[in-house]
C-alpha cells in the first residue's frame, strides 16, 4: 500500500506507451524550473555472453560520441550550451542515461536523446577510441585496485552458470575482441524503443511533453527481434567456496558472499533491514563490535544490492597489517550467528526501518531522485508503484523474520570467501 504522503506523487504520474513499444513516464512538478530526463534500457551485463562481456558498458561510452544529426562531440556541447549536464551508468541489469537541465531545454534534450537511439554512429575510429578508454578504466578499477580484484574473483565463486559471473566492465580479452558487427547487432537488439523507458521529471506540461516525445521518438522503429530472455541456470551451491588473491598490499582484506533472493521477492526487503542493522552507521552491530570493541578489522560493510535474478549479500572487511584473516572472519561469523539465534532488538529493527524510509523519501525529494528511483523500481520490481509502497512493507517486518531469513541465507554451505593475501613485494 502506498503511504498517504506519497499518494500525490503517485496520482501525478502520467503513463504512456508509443506504438513502437517505448514506455513513457511523466512526473510533473513546478517546485523548481528544471527537468531531469532518464532513459532506462533493459540491458546490462546479464544480457551478454562469453566473447562480448563488457559490451553494455562499452556502449555507455559510445552513446556520447555522435549520431546522424548531432555528430561527434555535439551531444555534450549542445547540452552544456543549454545549461545542462549528463551522465550514465551500467549495471548487471540495466543501462541508464540521464540529463539535468533548465525547463526550456526540454525539446532540445528530447531531440538529442532520440537522435542517438535512432541513429548512433558506430564507426571503427569511435569503437577503437572508446575501447581504449574502457581498457584503461579496467586497468585502473580492477587490475590495480584491491576491491575490484576481489569483487571480480568473488563473482566467479558465487555464480557458476549465471551471467552475473562476469564483471560489468567485462573480461579484458573480450573487450579487446569486440567487433563493430557485434556492436551493431547489440545496438539493434537492445537499444531500441521497445526495450527502453523514459522518465521525465520536473517543470513541464505533461500534454506538451508527451507531444514532443511522440514527435521525436514516434518514427523510430522497434528492434528487428525481441531481446532473448536470460536463463537462470545457476545450480544449487552445496558447500563453501574459497579463493585467494595474492597481490602487493599492506594488509589482508576479506570479501564474503552468500547468494540471496531476487529483487521481487519479499525476503529481499528483510535482507535490506538486516543490512542496515549490521553495517549502516557507527552504532550498527558489526561496526560497533568488530571495529570498535574487538578491533578485529579497520572497517566492515555489507553490500546488498537488488538484482533481477538472485543476487549476493556481501560482507567486506579491511584488516590491520599483519592481522589474522581467519580470526577476523570467525569474529564476523559469530556476530551473524547471534542474529540467526536471537534475531535483532526492537530498537535495532525500528532504527533500520526509519533509515530505510528516510532514504526513500530523500531520493523522492528532487527531480533527479524521483526519476531515478521510480525508473529503478520499475526495472527491478516490475512497477514504480511497488517502490512507493516500500516504506509500508518494511514496517511489517519483524525480528523473527530477520532471524529466519538470516538463518536461511547466511549458512556456511552457501558462502563464498575471497581473501587478499599481501605478497612479499608490499612488505619490502
Amino acid at each position: 500500500m502506498i503511504p498517504k504522503e506519497l499518494k500525490p506523487l503517485a496520482d501525478s504520474v502520467v503513463e504512456a506507451k508509443l506504438p513502437n513499444g517505448l514506455k513513457v513516464r511523466l512526473l510533473p512538478s513546478s517546485a523548481v524550473p528544471t527537468v531531469s530526463f532518464y532513459t532506462f534500457f533493459d540491458v546490462g551485463s546479464r544480457n551478454e555472453r562469453p566473447g562480448i562481456t563488457g559490451i553494455s558498458h562499452l556502449f555507455e561510452h559510445m552513446m556520447f560520441n555522435g549520431a546522424k544529426k548531432y555528430g561527434p562531440g555535439a551531444f555534450d556541447r549542445t547540452l552544456e550550451s543549454n545549461g545542462g549536464s549528463s551522465n550514465a551508468y551500467t549495471s548487471n541489469d540495466m543501462t541508464v542515461y540521464y540529463e539535468d537541465f533548465m525547463s526550456e531545454a526540454l525539446e532540445t534534450v528530447i531531440d538529442l536523446e532520440s537522435d542517438r537511439m535512432r541513429s548512433l554512429q558506430v564507426t571503427p575510429k569511435m569503437l577503437k577510441s572508446e575501447r581504449e578508454v574502457v581498457i584503461e578504466e579496467r586497468r585502473l578499477r580492477v587490475d590495480n585496485e584491491i576491491a575490484g580484484m576481489l569483487d571480480e574473483e568473488l563473482g566467479t565463486l558465487v555464480w557458476k552458470a549465471h551471467p552475473y559471473r562476469w564483471p560489468v566492465i567485462g573480461w579484458m580479452k573480450d573487450i579487446e575482441a569486440i567487433t563493430r558487427e557485434d556492436c551493431l547487432d547489440y545496438f539493434r537488439t537492445y537499444y531500441a524503443p521497445n526495450n527502453a523507458t523514459l522518465y521525465i521529471s520536473g517543470d513541464f506540461d505533461p500534454k506538451d511533453a508527451l507531444k514532443l516525445v511522440k514527435k521525436y521518438y514516434g518514427a523510430i522503429k522497434p528492434g528487428p527481434k525481441a531481446p532473448p530472455a536470460v536463463l537462470d541456470a545457476e545450480p544449487e551451491q552445496k558447500g563453501e567456496r574459497r579463493a585467494e588473491v595474492r597481490h602487493p598490499a599492506q594488509a589482508p582484506t576479506l570479501m564474503i558472499a552468500w547468494r540471496g533472493p531476487a529483487a521481487r521477492e519479499h525476503e529481499t526487503l528483510v535482507l535490506d533491514v538486516l543490512q542496515y542493522v549490521l553495517s549502516v552507521g557507527q552504532s550498527s552491530r558489526l561496526v560497533k563490535s568488530l571495529v570498535f570493541e574487538k578491533e578485529a578489522c579497520v572497517s566492515v560493510s555489507i553490500d546488498w544490492s537488488w538484482r533481477k535474478d538472485p543476487g549476493a549479500f556481501v560482507a567486506a572487511m579491511e584488516l590491520k597489517p599483519g592481522a589474522d584473516a581467519r580470526a577476523a572472519e570467525d569474529a564476523l561469523y559469530a556476530e551473524l550467528e547471534r542474529v540467526m539465534l536471537e534475531g535483532v532488538s526492537e530498537r535495532e529493527l525500528q532504527k533500520a526501518k526509519n533509515n530505510l524510509a528516510a532514504q526513500l523519501l530523500r531520493e523522492l525529494g528532487t527531480n533527479n531522485g524521483r526519476a531515478h528511483a521510480l525508473g529503478h523500481y520499475e526495472q527491478l520490481l516490475g512497477s514504480w508503484r511497488e517502490g512507493l509502497a516500500l516504506a509500508s512493507r518494511y514496517e511489517t517486518i519483524t525480528s523473527d523474520q530477520v532471524k529466519q531469513i538470516a538463518a536461511k541465507y547466511l549458512k556456511p554451505a552457501r558462502r563464498s570467501v575471497v581473501t587478499l593475501v599481501p605478497t612479499a613485494e608490499a612488505a619490502a
